[in-house]
């Protein structure tokens, strides 16, 4: 659904040409401004200042402010001095900080090249990668049709983690990536709906790039290096931040002290929220939602989606379907004396058939073509479609950039929260193209990303000022930032194995770039073919999640997958309810912390190096591990750490420090908690 990206925008991934580059070469002699260093170079004057955290590299542009950062980035007291001459001229700037460790930073002058020393350790730097006619295979830094190229040291065997919500391997070492959303269509790719610039290592160091705009990351990327760690930008502006954390958890801790941590949820959005796509009127989902009390099962909230509340060629304009819910009144108040609280979906699209799209438009409160003048007109892609879905109109986007489109947006959901509505599905956010034009002079791909935060923001606004029982956000979309509008979903999974652990490994991967709180599809969203097991070990899986949402096409009561699965899924969420009040003490603490409440091995176990080759499996808060079964045949392999296990179910002791091989049958779940720290 999304544009293709023009060329020139995009890094030929095999011959990028780097030695055709020229290279910053520092022209005259840095100096100090009050904490800041200026440096002059033969691509413009850099601004280089020290922090707690680290380091902060500049260009004399400023990135374009929206946000990103709301943390303190006052610079530390430095010191400077020159030291060398001609070519092997350097400048050196010390700082201490407040807990007493001594930052040194080198800057070599032909080229620009810099080194980053923590207690005299070094954190991170300009390559040593070199090539036989030159000093660097890739330049250090440099600059191209208004684009930056940094590229950072990368040992011989360093893992990296973050860079947003991908489905392959949490070690982005060797691969290449590109934070730019897209709608995915699934989980199956390196196309996703969460992209973040920043990275770390357990090493000891972490990059985040502050921009709104594409940034391309070749991660020990054999075609280019497998000794640096290459970061292209596509902004005029450079803004990039070295963390010196020693730790996984200290890199969360920096990255969000910077863009923001997530609040505390509502308790009650712990609770099973069940939905599907979709509930096509007022007698399905009061059926649906009186069976589930009938048949006693655990739920908390159940969700109208995109066209179980609205009209498909009108939406969306906070409209219900007038056919169907001529007064949705009656409906949600049998809903909530039942007990349910309610969701429902929403996107920032708006139908050229809604008479909003006009009003809207006349007032310059949607998304302009930069060709024309008028209120953009998004064409849905319509291979999605045909069988799967209806096909949606043209449309307009909301422009979030625009205040007082920003604000009509926000104010519009008070009606659905004093109606009983509880959470708002924020969906897509995906869809900026080339050629659309913000109020605030923003276009094409200097939109794109930053969308999703503004959209995210708005909505979760809206909740805080509105939701009379807590505020609580399921979006799709995000960007740095997004984390502090909790909560994130995980777009489309495919209804299969694969699907299972891509999805899995998305909110895992999610978590790892400072987002606390996820949810799966349980059961996947498409190409279900009606399959048990699969089912169970989804649900039994997804209960060791922040959020748990039962979703798909089609329905995804445990009951539809028949008396078995039924039956596990029962036991499978009755424990769930157990592990609410040890869930709630995770919760508190990764929004305190910025830890995510599923942690993968790396970072539970920062000095086990063997526990982090096990990516798929997890622990939840501090003392309980996980190990998803992603196979039909119930096996599973596990790597405790050392120290003293038991099984959860029956308390059985389980020795750690190896890894075992375990034959699961469908009612049992690998999971285990330390001895002597019960959770349940």
């Amino acid at each position: 659904m999304t544009a293709s990206v023009p060329e020139s925008n995009v890094l030929d991934p095999i011959a990028p040409n780097w030695g055709r580059m020229a290279p910053a070469i520092v022209t005259a002699s840095p100096r100090l401004e009050g904490a800041e260093l200026k440096v002059p170079t033969s691509l413009g004057e850099l601004r280089i200042t020290l922090h707690e955290f680290g380091l902060r590299l500049r260009s004399a542009e400023d990135a374009r402010d929206y946000g990103i950062l709301c943390g303190s980035t006052t610079a530390l007291p430095v010191a400077l001095r020159q030291q060398g001459e001609g070519e092997s001229t350097a400048s050196c700037l010390e700082a201490t900080t407040a807990d007493g460790h001594l930052l040194t930073l080198t800057i070599g002058h032909t080229p620009f090249a810099f080194e980053l020393k923590r207690d005299g350790q070094r954190v991170q730097g300009s390559p040593t990668d070199g090539h036989f006619v030159r000093r660097f295979r890739l330049p250090p830094l440099a600059r191209h049709a208004e684009r930056w190229l940094l590229t950072l040291e990368l040992g011989a065997s360093t893992p990296v983690y973050g860079l947003g919500e991908k489905s392959g391997r949490l070690d982005k070492r060797g691969q290449l990536i590109r934070s730019y959303n897209r709608d995915a269509l699934g989980l199956n790719a390196e196309w996703s709906y969460k992209n973040v610039p920043f990275a770390w290592s357990p090493e000891g160091w972490g990059s985040f790039v502050h921009t709104p705009q594409p940034v391309t990351h070749g991660v020990g990327y054999g075609p280019w290096s497998q000794r640096a760690y290459v970061l292209w930008l596509e902004d005029p502006a450079l803004d990039v931040f070295i963390f010196t954390g020693t730790s996984g958890a200290e890199q969360l801790a920096q990255y969000t002290e910077l863009t923001g941590r997530a609040p505390v949820p509502p308790a009650w959005s712990l609770g099973v929220i069940l939905s599907k796509a979709y509930y096509k009127d007022a007698e399905e989902i009061l059926a649906v939602a009186r069976e589930v009390r009938r048949r006693e099962m655990p739920c908390e909230v159940i969700t109208f989606d995109g066209r179980a509340w609205q009209d498909t060629d009108t939406r969306f304009a906070f409209e219900w379907c007038p056919k169907r819910y001529p007064d949705p009144r009656p409906t949600i108040e049998a809903l909530r004396a039942l007990g349910f609280r309610i969701c429902v979906w929403e996107y920032p699209l708006i139908s050229v058939k809604n008479p909003r799209f006009a009003e809207l438009a006349a007032r310059g409160w949607l998304l302009r073509d930069a060709r024309s003048g008028e209120a953009y007109r998004y064409a849905w892609d319509p291979e999605p479609f045909g069988a799967v879905l209806t096909q949606l109109p043209e449309s307009g986007l909301l422009d979030f950039t625009h205040p007082e489109a920003y604000a009509w947006w926000r104010d519009q959901h008070r009606e659905l929260f004093e109606l009983g509505i509880d959470m708002i599905k924020a969906d897509f956010g995906e869809q900026i193209e080339p050629h659309m034009l913000a109020s605030d002079g923003s276009q094409g791909d200097a939109l794109h990303n930053i969308y999703a935060l503004l959209y995210n923001r708005c909505v979760y606004e809206a909740a805080e000022k509105y939701s009379r029982n807590g505020a609580f956000l399921f979006s799709r979309a995000g960007w740095s930032g997004s984390q502090r509008y909790p909560s994130q979903w995980g777009g489309d999974p495919q209804a299969d194995w694969g699907g299972l652990a891509g999805n899995l490994r998305s909110g895992l991967s999610w978590g790892l770039t400072g987002a606390p709180f996820y949810a799966t599809d349980v059961g996947g969203f498409y190409g279900d073919q009606r399959d048990p097991v699969l089912y169970v070990r989804w649900l039994q899986a997804a209960i060791f999640s922040a959020h748990l949402r039962l979703h798909g096409i089609g329905p995804r009561e445990p009951w539809s997958y028949g008396p078995e699965a039924e039956g596990h899924a029962r036991e499978a969420l009755a424990l769930r309810e157990r592990l609410r009040p040890y869930l709630q003490r995770v919760v508190a603490e990764a929004s305190r912390t910025g830890l995510p409440v599923q942690r993968p091995m790396v970072l539970a176990c920062p000095d086990d190096r063997a526990a982090w080759a096990f990516e798929d499996q997890f622990f939840f808060g501090d003392d309980l591990l996980v190990a998803p079964c992603l196979e039909r045949s119930g096996e599973v392999h596990v790597y405790l750490p050392a120290g003293e296990w038991r099984w959860l179910d029956d308390a059985q002791p389980i020795e750690g420090g190896r890894v075992h091989r375990l034959q699961l049958p469908l009612n049992r779940i690998a999971a285990f908690v330390r001895a002597g720290h019960p959770v349940a």
